[in-house]
């Protein structure tokens, strides 16, 4: 049988996966997906998990539950040998061994893209994955509990205070979807005031939203100013030590959570480690039937790759790293392997962009396809019916479906559970308070280093 061998778990690798075994003929071919993570991430629902409005394991959907066919290994690619047809795997336990394939599938997705600047790695949150957007929350609701029962003054200010670094989708949704949060908890907490709130989006470039035209990014910036918010375009974070944020225009302030969306950057083992062809950005060569360029056996689709944009007007053209294309790039990837198992020629990827849609907070959106713009409670509709819909396995739907209509009834869920990050804290001070040794001092809860 042929031996393929799929790399990362993320849409396009899920969906590869997922069609391969429904279509694939009984030993026409084995199929092994390599990841260090047992779950698909559906990342357009992290915004809702950051604001409770869905729950953090219904964003993630199970390898094990719904590929039954496919040989999983919990392990993390380290290079990429096509040479010899071999990847090295580093599992989480065990020694590292490598593992060979005829057929090798890339879809290992991108990573957070950072940058030098003083004070991020120790203080910032990334909003790639379920454990960050969860973070996020309970960081939120524990600094609400700790700024209630401290007097009004520069230490509770600075727990009010939120700073979202980037202002791409994930960046503007999750800052949205936080501070429609945060702003429904005051009527939780009569000991703060509104105006001692402070929620900023720092954004490099002169506008917010680029999948959109400049006129719906400008309302959504209205939006959020009209809600509180500040929004500072043209602006750098030059540094964040200790929790003190500086800006570029010279402004400087205290900061309780900061969260760093700055875009993506090329998956280092892509760009590194791997004898693949990959442009100057580190992404994949591929043709636009999926197939890497110039090799045979190897074919790459998602975030990982640069797969022209046949759709597109501009020439040279790459589709944008999003959910809407690796979902359908990894379907099309899986009938081109099989076409070509079986002898035919495979079909080239084009799709035509369904429109950009994002969430701003509980009934706040903004919808746009070409010169179509919908804004508010509508685009919100929009929003929560399409993902519905995007979500893989029909079980992941109705616990979404399900969730929202609790929340309709009741309203959100605001109990932080914090202290999980830490499950033997209170284990380790009972048997401390048993023998009386004294308990060494311990960081203040939502601390940068409980989340690491």
């Amino acid at each position: 049988m042929r031996r393929i061998l799929i790399v990362g778990g993320g849409y396009a690798g899920f969906y590869t996966a997922w069609k391969l075994e429904k279509k694939l003929r009984r030993g026409e071919a084995e199929v092994t997906l390599v990841d260090p993570r047992p779950y698909l991430t559906y990342q357009p629902f992290l915004p809702e998990v950051v604001a409770g409005s869905v729950e953090a394991r219904h964003a993630a959907v199970s390898l094990r539950r719904h590929l039954r066919r496919t040989r999983l290994v919990a392990g993390k690619i380290t290079a990429i040998d096509h040479t010899h047809h071999v990847v090295g795997v580093q599992p989480a336990d065990g020694e590292p061994f490598e593992l060979g394939y005829d057929t090798i599938v890339v879809t290992a997705g991108a990573v957070t893209r950072t940058l030098p600047v003083p004070g991020i790695a120790e203080q910032a949150i990334g909003l790639k994955h379920v454990e960050e957007a969860v973070a996020i929350r309970d960081r939120l609701l524990t600094a609400f509990d700790r700024a209630a029962a401290l007097p009004a003054g520069p230490d509770r200010r600075k727990l009010l205070t939120v700073v979202f670094v980037g202002g791409g989708f994930s960046g503007v949704e999750g800052f949205g979807e936080l501070l429609s949060l945060a702003t429904a908890l005051l009527k939780r907490y009569p000991e703060l005031r509104r105006d001692e709130l402070r929620f900023h989006l720092v954004e490099a470039s002169g506008r917010i939203l680029p999948e959109v035209t400049d006129r719906p990014g400008r309302w959504v910036v209205r939006e959020l100013t009209r809600r509180g918010a500040r929004v500072h375009l043209d602006t750098r974070v030059t540094s964040a030590e200790a929790g003190h944020v500086r800006l570029s225009t010279g402004e400087e302030f205290d900061a309780g959570l900061i969260v760093w969306t700055a875009g993506n950057g090329a998956n280092p083992v892509i760009g590194r480690h791997t004898d693949l062809p990959v442009d100057a950005r580190g992404y994949l060569v591929v043709r636009p039937d999926l197939r890497v360029e110039g090799v045979e056996g190897a074919w790459a689709a998602g975030d990982a790759a640069a797969v022209p944009d046949l759709a597109s007007p501009v020439p040279g053209a790459r589709t944008v790293p999003n959910a809407q294309h690796a979902y359908r790039q990894g379907k099309l990837l899986a009938r081109n392997i099989i076409a070509t198992l079986r002898g035919r020629a495979p079909k080239a990827y084009v799709h035509h962009s369904l429109g950009a849609i994002a969430t701003l907070g509980l009934g706040h959106g903004i919808f746009q396809y070409r010169r179509l713009v919908v804004t508010g409670l509508p685009a919100w509709l929009m929003h929560r019916g399409y993902h519905v819909l995007a979500v893989p396995t029909w079980e992941r739907k109705i616990r979404v479906l399900a969730v929202w209509l609790t929340q309709a009834l009741f309203g959100r869920d605001i109990l932080s559970l914090a202290s999980v990050q830490h499950p033997r804290d209170a284990f380790v001070a009972a048997g401390r308070a048993d023998t009386g040794e004294a308990r060494p001092p311990q960081p203040a809860a939502g601390s940068a280093l409980e989340i690491r």
